[in-house]
């Protein structure tokens, strides 16, 4: 079992706080984001853990020495969508964890011993512009709708897929990234489009367990519900 990670983002709407640091590296409760990330995959025996890097890749370099990461790096990240990221990646899809780097986990979500694909998600009571899961009673994904306004379980930027997927996947992907118009896609397109085809189950999470941050709205939100009572800033950097 291995994870990826993906870091290549630029977090423009997180600036100025990600123009000399990318958003991952944002620190909350003094604590970088993907390092929470690495340390509670470590906490559950996840050792082989794979970073794709692209905006600023140097500030990633110190994670190689202190938790034995493989780094990729994504040269395009400023031109497409994360499947280009991901495209990178794709052999190593198989029996691994794929999260976004920009989120905060408020506990270690993380198995060792989880078996079929599965996304992990909260459940929002009102949202805007969001991946909506449906599902069957039994927790299995019977599709995923782009929605702009509504409430239910979300895509929440982690999720698993077991070695039977991923080879969907896999060959769903490069038959995607041969065609022109690749770049319009995220890579949760491929298993959006391709469900059917796919055993992938849903776990759902409690509201808090995880808070994706894309903008410094939802970073101001995050630190209101951990009852920050202030914000100090050192390099750009928010503790």
């Amino acid at each position: 079992m291995r994870a990826i990670i993906l870091a290549a983002g630029m977090g423009t709407r997180l600036r100025p706080l990600t123009i000399k640091t990318p958003k991952s590296l944002i620190k909350v409760k003094d604590k970088p984001l993907i390092e929470r990330q690495i340390e509670y995959l470590k906490e559950k025996g996840i050792d082989e853990i794979i970073v794709v890097t692209g905006y600023l890749k140097e500030s990633f370099e110190y994670l190689k020495e202190k938790y034995n990461v493989e780094l990729f790096y994504n040269d395009k990240y400023d031109i497409y969508n994360n499947i280009y990221t991901m495209n990178l990646v794709k052999d190593y899809l198989g029996d691994s964890y794929v999260i976004d780097a920009d989120i905060y986990l408020d506990r270690n979500i993380f198995k060792n011993d989880i078996k079929d694909s599965t996304y992990f998600s909260v459940c929002k009571e009102k949202f805007n512009n969001e991946w909506k899961i449906v599902f069957d009673e039994n927790n299995n994904i019977e599709k995923i709708d782009i929605v702009e306004e509504g409430f239910g379980y979300i895509l929440s930027g982690v999720s698993y897929w077991s070695v039977e997927d991923s080879r969907v996947i896999k060959e769903e992907l490069e038959r995607i990234m041969k065609t022109s118009d690749f770049s319009k896609f995220y890579w949760d397109d491929i298993v959006r489009l391709n469900i059917g085809k796919l055993n992938v189950k849903i776990d759902k999470l409690k509201e808090d367990d995880i808070f994706e941050i894309d903008s410094l709205e939802e970073l101001e939100e995050l630190k209101r519900k951990l009852n920050f009572k202030g914000v100090t800033k050192k390099d750009n950097i928010v503790i």
